[in-house]
């Protein structure tokens, strides 16, 4: 029953075998009624193997090229039919003619072309080839899928050898075998399959050495039916953001694979989870692109979206240390699916991230809120490379002092993140190198200003200095220590503008707009300013250019002269 411009998985009663294209010369020998036709048909098929009781179900779906046991049958009552050489003809490529067997059912012989170079189809008469497609495509039929296997054995032969041991030989028995397992275990209930059945599976089906953090079962009855099952992996894949990445869950219609990556079952958040799906729902005769556009595999996608978020918020409250091991594999890409999704996705991610406010503590965006001091009005974050550097930034002296903690941002796509989120529990975010971080009195600002008014001539001074690396020159309301810190103006922070370098092929022009901000109170401003005042602008300068490279350093930013920066030091010293 073979036709050639059906696509194997759109026969949903026909059990593949072999899914490569091949040049064949298919005999299908059918039985009706006690008599035996022949079928011969020459043409590029997909080889598959059908029982009997599917052949007239799988014709009924098929083109009118594929031709069943009742059709011949109709043929051959058709008193309109001329018998010609006991040779019938039917649709292109296809004529019946009597034959001989004493047994109802269906026959496929299939006669392999020969090997050419570059294609080896030979290797398609395997047994280990035919038993690892049908396992690969139809492990999961209802039906059991039977070859004739060998099997090589040791065997007691009954004698003794020269010291008296049993002698053995090695005997070999062809044996019928059932190659696919027919009841898959995502369609037992809990009490038939457990979950260390599943992790078995999991382990087996994924080549995974570890556990899952998390079994999540799915039977779901509805507006369309299906059952998943679905494991959180421990450790992240080598190549989870390369091109070689293979995200996406096996999708099955009754037990018949569709698609062995589906990415469309899952949002791009949760693209780390492994599974299958499988719906009775959802037909075989449908191409890749049509699933695409699937209002049911998006209804199933949307669903299995929620049942993953219920687990990881139940993982997360009842065992805190797996799911920081969660957090420290795929944080990464929750975050990125935050990114890309709707405002929708963002609320959906935003409880599931995890962030230090110390070396040691990590802390939702939940926790946060909730053990903020009744006076904290903003959710405050620092962006950058690793968490001590973060928790030493001279802006986050204040804040230490008023024992409000800082969010460490250590991902350079958290920016963009909280970017896209804007508040929290209607607490708006503010990154301290950059924001006001609105700690200051009126009088406290009416003090900065004055003094930012007296200083204005030794502000320029030191602008004119600079040139070009900085925007502009101010004294700071951030510092309490420190003698300087460097923050930025306008959409484009410090970490955004390294996070575009980084990107092979990114603009190149998109820039930080620099400030470089001083504490008039510090010991080292002083000394500039009195340098300044006594007519030392040379002094006083290089004291600038030592500040704004001081500046760049506790920023993170590299130095575009070092040997000229250690220099200078020394002439101050």
């Amino acid at each position: 029953q073979m036709n050639p411009s059906v696509h194997p998985h759109h026969r949903r009663h026909l059990r593949p075998a072999v899914r490569r294209v091949l040049t064949v010369t298919v005999v299908a020998c059918i039985a009706v009624g006690g008599a035996s036709f022949v079928l011969h048909s020459r043409s590029a098929v997909h080889a598959a193997s059908a029982t009997s009781t599917s052949s007239a179900s799988a014709a009924s779906e098929a083109e009118s090229s594929l031709l069943t046991a009742r059709q011949a049958q109709a043929i051959l009552d058709d008193p309109r039919m001329v018998l010609v050489n006991h040779t019938h003809k039917l649709a292109d490529g296809y004529t019946i003619t009597e034959a001989e067997k004493d047994t109802v059912g269906t026959d496929v012989i299939m006669h392999i072309k020969e090997d050419e170079s570059g294609e080896k189809y030979s290797t398609y008469l395997e047994n280990w080839k035919l038993m690892m497609l049908i396992r690969k495509y139809s492990d999961y039929v209802r039906w059991p899928i039977v070859m004739d296997v060998e099997q090589s054995d040791w065997v007691d032969t009954g004698e003794k050898d020269e010291k008296g041991e049993p002698k053995m030989e090695m005997v070999t028995k062809t044996e019928e075998q059932t190659i696919n397992s027919m009841v898959p275990i995502w369609q037992r209930s809990r009490k038939e399959a457990t979950d260390e059945e599943c992790i078995a599976f999991y382990k087996d089906k994924f080549h995974d050495k570890d556990d899952p953090l998390a079994v999540i079962r799915v039977n779901a009855e509805g507006l369309i039916s299906y059952r998943a099952l679905l494991f959180i992996p421990a450790k992240a894949p080598m190549n989870m953001f390369t091109r070689e990445s293979d995200p996406g869950l096996e999708l099955y219609s009754s037990g018949v694979m569709i698609m062995d990556k589906c990415t469309d079952l899952l949002p791009p958040c949760y693209a780390f989870a492994r599974g299958v799906v499988d719906s009775p729902d959802l037909s075989l005769n449908i191409s890749r692109e049509m699933l695409q556009h699937d209002r049911q595999l998006k209804l199933i996608a949307t669903n299995l979206g929620k049942k993953i978020k219920s687990e990881l918020t139940k993982l997360m409250t009842n065992d805190r240390e797996k799911y920081e091991q969660f957090h420290a594999a795929f944080g990464m890409m929750l975050r990125a699916g935050a990114v890309t999704e709707t405002g929708d996705k963002v609320d959906e991610i935003k409880d599931l991230l995890l962030y230090h406010t110390s070396e040691t503590k990590l802390v939702s965006l939940k926790e946060y809120v909730d053990a903020m001091p009744a006076e904290q009005t903003k959710i405050y974050f620092a962006c950058g490379e690793n968490v001590k550097r973060l928790l030493s930034l001279p802006q986050a002296e204040q804040l230490h002092e008023k024992g409000y903690d800082v969010l460490c941002m250590t991902s350079q796509i958290d920016e963009y993140f909280v970017d896209t989120m804007k508040t929290y529990a209607d607490k708006p975010f503010c990154n301290i190198a950059t924001d006001d971080l609105g700690l200051e009195t009126e009088e406290e600002k009416k003090e900065t200003e004055a003094k930012q008014a007296e200083d204005k001539d030794l502000l320029d001074f030191v602008k004119e200095t600079l040139g070009d690396q900085v925007a502009s020159v101010r004294l700071s309301n951030k510092l309490v220590s420190s003698a300087v810190c460097l923050s930025t103006e306008g959409g484009v922070t410090l970490e955004m503008e390294r996070y575009f370098k980084s990107m092979p092929g990114a603009p190149t022009d998109i820039r930080a707009i620099r400030v470089l901000e001083l504490n008039a109170n510090h010991h080292a401003y002083q000394t500039m300013k009195e340098a300044f005042d006594t007519g030392d602008k040379d002094k006083a300068a290089r004291i600038a250019r030592i500040l704004h490279a001081q500046a760049l350093l506790i920023a993170g930013e590299p130095l575009e002269d070092p040997a000229a920066y250690s220099e200078l030091v020394c002439t101050l010293i």
